[in-house]
């Protein structure tokens, strides 16, 4: 048996509904004709400091006892749990400390300041900033609230599958979710396999912090850990003990995506769903593009966009990621001559064959010292890959090597 049960979620739904948004369901026109199913996006982006994280914050901030709230609170978060305990801990007129990664994004980081909390950053990924927080935590004696390894946190992310199954009147047969120490997921499958034991519920992590995939794979709470990630809200190379128990009953599998695939669908959320997703929040749709989850002709397939805190500057990288992985951008190296005319020649190649040059840049350190040439370096907005085959094959019949960056 679980640790949490649909009645915990049920509660923890009167507990926070006058604080919480019941964010919106939006049909995904193009993914369901890329895949053939039904696929519906659970837009938690829109919910109140723009993540979900704020639906077990305020729960657990609402079941601490009067000497707990006196002591004040401390949290551990990539960002978004520390929006949902500064909200929650401000509207309850608690004292609230959180300490963050240095390499949180700075949208988050102001917009918890902005929320009244007091902010430390402190290492490279969640893990660090518990180690921090736990020291803290020891020196002033306030009361630890936990992101994702506590019933009341994960009772409160659960009330997320009631309205789901509410929109969309119980026609739910997947639910695709983000997972990073699993506080989310084990709240939706407790709630989801309440209400029907035949739903699917698949996790998507990033390739780059596993823990929970491993986890699953070894049978116990395993640390895994690669590099970072632009999905920081799940960058958690431990997850709990707590969630791995419900996970590990609940959960039907849990696949992984690269970086580059969750730059892909934050693209895609983007361009064909006109939504801001950060990396976490776009890891969902991110499966289903690359196949790493594939449904059935008209399953009807609800993927979690977990958050919408994303910082512009990443935002920048990530398109830009995004666009080479699709082909519709292509950077090269080539060498021409040092002579009048030398880029021209090269250019009008580029430009018969309907490449763009989006920038073009010439020095004459050359590879091999040569004298009387220069290195070229361009970046062409193209098509597609086969467009891109196409430049190549004709750059090259023009007498010009290409150099791949």
């Amino acid at each position: 048996m679980t640790k949490v049960t649909l009645q915990d979620i049920n509660e923890a739904r009167e507990t926070i509904k006058d604080i919480v948004k019941k964010t919106d369901i939006l049909e995904s026109v193009k993914l369901s004709q890329m895949t053939g199913a039904n696929v519906f996006y659970k837009c938690e982006n829109l919910q109140k400091t723009g993540s979900f994280k704020v639906r077990g914050a305020c729960n657990k901030i609402a079941n601490l006892t009067d000497e707990e709230k006196a002591n004040g609170v401390i949290a551990s978060s990539a960002g978004n749990h520390a929006q949902g305990v500064a909200l929650g801990a401000r509207m309850s007129g608690i004292k609230a400390t959180i300490v963050m990664p240095a390499t949180a994004p700075l949208a988050k980081v102001t917009a918890t300041k902005g929320y009244g909390a007091e902010v430390v950053l402190n290492g490279l990924v969640y893990d660090d900033a518990y180690a921090k927080a736990v020291e803290i935590q020891k020196e002033t004696g306030a009361t630890f609230l936990h992101p994702f390894n506590d019933k009341h946190v994960i009772a409160g992310q659960g009330t997320m599958a009631l309205e789901i199954f509410e929109q969309l009147n119980e026609n739910v047969d997947t639910i695709l979710c983000p997972i990073g120490g699993g506080g989310i997921i084990a709240g939706v499958a407790v709630a989801a396999k309440a209400l029907n034991p035949n739903v699917k519920i698949i996790g998507v992590q990033t390739a780059n912090i596993p823990s929970m995939h491993e986890s699953m794979k070894q049978g116990k709470v395993t640390t895994a850990f690669k590099n970072t990630t632009i999905a920081d809200g799940i960058a958690v190379k431990t997850p709990g003990d707590l969630t791995f128990d419900i996970i590990k009953e609940l959960v039907d599998e849990v696949v992984v995506v690269e970086e580059n695939e969750i730059a892909q669908g934050m693209l895609f959320l983007m361009e064909n769903q006109k939504v801001v997703a950060e990396g976490s929040g776009a890891v969902t749709t991110a499966a289903l593009l690359n196949k790493k989850y594939v449904p059935q002709e008209g399953e009807n397939v609800v993927c979690i966009i977990s958050g919408g805190n994303v910082d512009v500057n990443t935002l920048y990288r990530v398109i830009g990621a995004a666009l080479t992985k699709e082909g519709r951008r292509y950077s090269f190296n080539t060498v021409i001559q040092d002579k009048p005319g030398g880029l021209a020649e090269l250019t009008k190649i580029i430009s018969e064959n309907d490449g763009n040059i989006l920038s073009a840049n010439l020095s004459r350190l050359t590879v091999g010292g040569n004298l009387g040439e220069q290195t070229a370096e361009l970046t062409l907005e193209t098509f597609n890959n086969e467009h891109i085959a196409k430049l190549k094959e004709a750059i090259t019949k023009g007498g010009f090597e290409i150099i791949e960056m």
